[in-house]
């Protein structure tokens, strides 16, 4: 497994603690990882983030409310445990091998275990307890999400969340979109297009391969935004405070 470029950057830890994400945002249930049987220690909340994390998310939908009153972000995953990320990239490479039609506990097939291994691994982040290379979600930084009606049903963004493969890239559907302007393809296109807007307005960055996964303070926005260092390093301590600070909507 390679570390991604921006785990280069340097972490300098600013203590900020998890606090719960607050009911008003919507979220996918059950949780789609603890269905799976992820091992989340007893009593562990995934539905926490870091306080300025959970202020921004706040902001985000605000922009959506401004944009289209009929829709609301839809979270699927926050804050993830190491030990649930060494989980997930198992289950992935299981689960594309069976995809593909691979066995995976057929020796002679190394080389195309080793290919879906480091297809995986383009979208999970390496579980490593290296302080210097956490991965995003154990930081308490990133949220993967997508949009919803307000019934709660999801809009297809022309691709399942965690999908591995191209069509998971946030600009898959850009040339399709222009091409075909009446199309699905403009519409995935055009529904990408605004939840990246409203977060990126808030203050997260985009996954490179992931439409539904952004983050703030972690070292992929401090990569892309070429800052000096990220804030957020792996954390476990969850605090109790429920206050909530939305920001004045402006740029």
């Amino acid at each position: 497994m390679k570390f991604k470029l921006w785990n280069k950057k340097k972490i300098i830890e600013c203590h900020e603690p998890l606090i719960p994400i607050p009911k008003s945002l919507f979220r996918l249930t059950p949780h789609p990882y603890m269905s799976l049987g992820a091992p989340y220690p007893n009593g562990v909340d995934p539905w926490v983030l870091r306080k300025s994390v959970v202020n921004r998310l706040l902001k985000a939908q605000a922009y959506l409310t401004e944009n289209n009153s009929s829709l609301q972000l839809a979270l699927f995953d926050a804050w993830r445990p190491i030990s649930v990320q060494k989980f997930m990239i198992n289950y992935a490479v299981q689960e594309t091998c069976k995809s593909r039609g691979i066995d995976i506990n057929d020796s002679s097939l190394t080389e195309s275990i080793s290919q879906v291994v480091d297809d995986v691994c383009r979208f999970w982040a390496k579980p490593s307890s290296n302080p210097g290379k956490p991965p995003p979600h154990s930081t308490g930084a990133a949220i993967d999400l997508t949009l919803a009606d307000m019934n709660g049903t999801q809009l297809d963004l022309g691709g399942e969340i965690d999908f591995i493969g191209d069509i998971s890239r946030p600009d898959f559907y850009k040339t399709l979109s222009l091409s075909r302007p009446k199309s699905k393809y403009h519409v995935f296109h055009s529904r990408r297009l605004l939840l990246m807007s409203v977060m990126i307005k808030a203050g997260f960055v985009q996954h490179p391969n992931e439409w539904w996964h952004f983050s703030y303070g972690d070292q992929l926005w401090s990569w892309t935004n070429n800052h000096s260092e990220a804030v957020y390093g792996a954390t476990s301590e969850v605090s109790n405070d429920n206050t909530f600070s939305l920001p004045s909507l402006v740029t």
